[in-house]
């Protein structure tokens, strides 16, 4: 019987001794493929291709990488109740100021002894009416006659107009007062015409004392076409100065307390416009006004 060899320890070995049995499989070197090495056929080897890296998460808020986002906190109510304290502070100053001068790009420089000086102020004005008023249009000449009927009431119906002022004048200025709501409740308008010489104003005068006394009832018809119908009544005369009413028919009590002082080269008038009893406030402007008119 034949002696059997002992079993080999390194399949290599037994290869070597043996080379028509199956090798036996042992792992690659370190390195290398399992698959052996490229095939060298010309075709460009396959470059592993790295996988991509993971995107980067974004800051946290507090993170020092990024600035934080201003966020605008809420004023404290505090600051709020100032602020609107202020506002109303600065509101209340714009009205006041309004109410001394609603018209301050319209305020001129005056000089003295000129009719501009002779004119009381809103303030003083306020002071002797009792109510507070503002300043209102101006003219610096007499308005256009008005249209009267009968036509003799002329002078009654416009007081301050051409035909009492005529065209001998050499200075003159209209300015109404009304009251600070701006309704026209209440006005006071003043006139002063500042003549050559002593005899041309009284001739003025004279005009508007005549047509007063001499036109009980009149209808005057205003320069935009209105009508109204108006009761004249004379309630002092003399040489330089008149005082007299003029009410208006079915208005509601509306009357005007008219005064006129002559002095010296200057013819002045001071009418007071209002529902209720003007008299004695018209006086004690015309009285005031008077007094600052040189003549």
């Amino acid at each position: 019987m034949a002696e059997q060899s002992e079993p080999s320890d390194a399949g290599g070995t037994a290869a070597a001794e043996n080379p028509g049995a199956s090798p036996r499989w042992a792992p690659p070197p370190a390195g290398t493929s399992p698959y052996g090495p490229p095939p060298t056929t010309g075709v460009a080897p396959v470059v592993p291709v790295a996988p991509p890296m993971p995107t980067q998460p974004p800051d946290p808020p507090d993170s020092p990488g990024r600035p934080r986002k201003w966020t605008p906190r809420r004023p404290p109510a505090l600051v709020l109740a100032l602020v609107l304290v202020l506002c109303l502070g600065l509101a209340g100053g714009a009205w006041w100021l309004w109410l001394r001068d609603p018209h301050p790009a319209k305020s001129l420089h005056v000089a003295a002894g000129t009719v501009q000086a002779d004119l009381l102020s809103p303030d003083d004005v306020s002071g002797l009416a009792g109510t507070t008023v503002v300043a209102g249009p101006r003219t610096g000449e007499p308005p256009a006659e008005l249209t009267a009927e009968p036509s003799s009431c002329a002078a009654a119906v416009g007081p301050a107009t051409r035909t009492v002022y005529g065209n001998d004048w050499t200075a003159f200025l209209a300015a109404t007062y009304e009251d600070a709501a701006g309704v026209g409740d209440y006005t006071v308008t003043q006139a002063v015409g500042l003549y050559p010489d002593t005899a041309k104003a009284g001739t003025a005068y004279r005009a508007l004392t005549d047509g007063i006394e001499g036109c009980p009832t009149a209808v005057r018809t205003d320069q935009d076409g209105t009508t109204s119908t108006w009761n004249y009544s004379s309630d002092t005369t003399g040489p330089d100065a008149i005082a007299w009413t003029s009410r208006q028919y079915a208005g509601d009590g509306w009357s005007c307390y008219r005064q006129a002082r002559l002095k010296g080269r200057a013819l002045l008038q001071v009418a007071l416009c209002q529902a209720g009893d003007g008299k004695a406030a018209a006086a004690a402007i015309a009285d005031r006004f008077a007094a600052g008119v040189k003549g």
